[in-house]
């Protein structure tokens, strides 16, 4: 599907699904609407899939990895070689997301949509179907690279347009081939030095804003540093002036390659019916572009936490989200999404196992209000 395809299309929730699910967890022997938050993210699961028989049991997460050429700027503490160094460590199993995700049952699936040297051990053929083969590289990265990063946008568009719509359609075939790989869920995750400077332009562009209430510290700037990085947005914004109206516009001008391949994620898992797991500021810039280009794509996204990232919360509010953790984590990679997954699973245990009213013969709770 590409995403003229995409955009054309009439996506919605299957409410039939959504009201079956509700009735299971009305019927089910505690208090109503006891687990709260929980059960209405279970509804909107069976929602998005078209079933209320949700099944969580195979979870993964995709992390998207690129790099961005206004790290020249002197905005980040670390060198743009630490992509492809942390990328390839996904493909050890060493990050921060893949020892989480172990836990959390779940399959890491690094792409490399745009790193800036080839990165070792990568696989052309899309390696998630069977889950880890190799023991001594659990997770192989996905070789699905366009260009070897973006340019600086201080001094230009950081790529033209169809380089953007080629990675988003990269995206959204990743959500494509993780359905047909049997995955019920999926969060979404990124790796590239400078991409908080490319999520604050984009943020601050999408959201109307001066770039300094959307920017933090990314992997801890000192002050100076922060005076550039915000200085770097603003002459990116003022030279390249962005259409705050045109998502794609915005992205190709502003963002990043794993940006992009994160809005098509977004965009993927509503057209082929598969949550995605929304992580935290980088992901939440992402999503505000999926949303740009295709609103219905809202309904389709479920919050994990609030980032300490300072537009972290602002982005959930702009689109309505409602997250369940507020942990103060700022770490990317995808590990506030795979930390939903463990809670998730509880709750979908609940609405799976649990006895009904009807079961243990006594009268059913009723809605009054």
């Amino acid at each position: 599907m590409t995403l003229q395809e995409a955009v054309s299309q009439k996506l919605s929730l299957d409410k039939a699904a959504m009201e079956r699910a509700r009735k299971k967890w009305d019927s089910i022997a505690k208090p109503l609407d006891s687990l709260g938050i929980f059960e209405a993210y279970i509804i909107q699961i069976a929602g998005i899939t078209g079933t209320a028989e949700v099944d969580l049991s195979r979870k993964a997460v995709a992390v998207f990895c690129a790099d961005n050429g206004v790290v020249e700027e002197g905005v980040t503490q670390t060198g743009q070689e630490v992509t492809a160094v942390v990328t390839e460590n996904f493909s050890k199993g060493e990050s921060c997301v893949c020892l989480m995700a172990k836990e959390a049952g779940a399959y890491v699936l690094p792409v490399d949509i745009g790193v800036a040297r080839p990165i070792k051990g990568a696989v052309k053929d899309f390696p998630g179907g069977g889950g880890p083969k190799n023991p001594e590289m659990p997770y192989p990265v996905w070789d699905r690279k366009l260009v070897s990063g973006t340019a600086n946008f201080t001094k230009g568009p950081a790529m033209d347009r169809d380089l953007a719509v080629k990675a988003v359609e990269i995206g959204m075939e990743t959500a494509r081939l993780l359905k047909e790989a049997g995955y019920g869920i999926i969060a979404a995750g990124e790796m590239g030095i400078g991409n908080t400077t490319t999520s604050s332009a984009v943020t601050a562009v999408l959201l109307d804003v001066d770039p300094e209430m959307v920017t933090g510290h990314g992997a801890g700037l000192s002050r100076e540093g922060m005076e550039r990085k915000i200085a770097a947005i603003r002459r990116g914004i003022s030279r390249n002036r962005p259409d705050k109206k045109d998502g794609l516009d915005v992205l190709s001008k502003v963002g990043g390659l794993d940006l992009a391949g994160l809005a098509g994620l977004f965009i993927g898992g509503a057209c082929y019916g598969i949550p995605v797991v929304l992580d935290g500021f980088i992901t939440g810039a992402a999503a505000l572009i999926a949303c740009w280009i295709c609103p219905q794509v809202r309904d389709f996204i479920l919050a994990s936490h609030v980032s300490a990232e300072p537009a972290g919360a602002m982005i959930l509010e702009k689109l309505g989200l409602e997250p369940i953790i507020r942990g103060r984590m700022c770490l990317g990679e995808g590990t506030g999404a795979v930390a939903l997954f463990p809670l998730l699973s509880m709750a979908e245990r609940v609405y799976r196992d649990m006895s009904t009213f009807q079961e243990i013969e006594i009268e059913e709770y009723h809605h009054f209000l």
